[in-house]
């Protein structure tokens, strides 16, 4: 016990409270700090966050558009977050708030507020660290929340205001935003202006567009979940929406906007069909003259009847 307070800090149950509490402050604070940032940079500062796929146009540049409003949606998403903080009730949803997302996600705002101004003071060696330490956090954090506090439909808050703006920030980075700080850094870009020239690093950007969506495509079909499913399928129409192109990244990234949720719907018929035949094809009781009933004692207890 602290020395001067009535309560034993050290029992699991006080630290969990005070673990939220501290949660309920920093997670707030850290949002907030986060937004500002990213709005200064977008609306007052020259060149703005939107301006660097204009002026670094490469083959996995995005729509600055439609990142803007991916964005917002998970501003959106942990805004709602914060207010599970404080209204949450359940003992499962407070154990996935402290122990399944907790500070990880207050560091992973704090670390994106230093993303967009290094991405607009145009230093792209730190804005690539900071995207992959961004990437790491959130990875993190999401593989605890799948491992020890799995999404259930008995708790739609928590799938709502905790996975779902979770697994969308995770997107972010994972999807297009790590890959093209990375493609700047290396110098995978092109002079704008040049338009002849954007063909350049085309199988560079294939690759990292094939194996990033594979590995969306992985998600869908085994964890089927639909919040990865459009947010996946949202970041390629941002970067097949942006031109030009090279057709191989082009072609890519078309092609998975439609396949990841094809991939999705498919998979939950295909487990919805199993579910009404879980041992395949219906089995026929055995034919009586084939097995006859084994013949039992009068006072012989059936034991198996009996347990099952």
């Amino acid at each position: 016990m602290m020395e001067g307070l009535p309560i034993d800090t050290s029992h699991p149950a006080v630290r969990d409270y005070l673990a939220l509490v501290r949660l309920q402050v920093l997670t707030p604070l850290s949002l907030l700090i986060n937004i500002a940032t990213v709005m200064v940079c977008s609306l007052v500062v020259s060149p703005s966050l939107g301006s660097i796929s204009n002026l670094y146009p490469a083959s996995i540049s995005p729509n600055p558009s439609m990142i803007a409003i991916y964005i917002t949606a998970i501003y959106i998403g942990q805004i709602g977050y914060c207010v599970l903080l404080v209204l949450a009730r359940k003992p499962e949803t407070k154990k996935a708030l402290v122990k399944g997302v907790g500070l990880p996600l207050v560091l992973a705002n704090w670390v994106m507020a230093g993303w967009a101004i290094a991405w607009v003071l145009q230093a792209f060696l730190v804005s690539t660290v900071l995207q992959g330490i961004l990437l790491v956090l959130l990875l993190y954090a999401n593989a605890v929340l799948l491992v020890y506090h799995p999404p259930t439909t008995s708790r739609p808050f928590d799938m709502a205001l905790i996975h779902a703006p979770m697994r969308a920030f995770l997107l972010w980075p994972l999807g297009v935003m790590f890959p093209y700080s990375l493609f700047i850094t290396l110098g995978f870009t092109w002079t704008p202006g040049e338009p002849q020239h954007y063909a350049r690093h085309q199988w560079a950007g294939f690759s990292v567009m094939l194996g990033v969506n594979l590995l969306g495509l992985v998600v869908d079909v085994f964890q089927r979940d639909i919040v990865w499913c459009v947010a996946a399928s949202w970041i390629c129409a941002s970067i097949w929406s942006l031109r030009p192109k090279p057709f191989p990244v082009f072609i890519t990234v078309v092609l998975f906007t439609i396949i990841h949720p094809l991939a999705l719907v498919a998979s939950a018929l295909w487990v919805r069909l199993r579910g009404r035949h879980p041992n395949g094809a219906i089995a026929l009781p055995p034919d009586e003259e084939q097995s006859p009933r084994e013949e039992r004692p009068p006072r012989e207890v059936d034991t198996d009847a009996l347990w099952g």
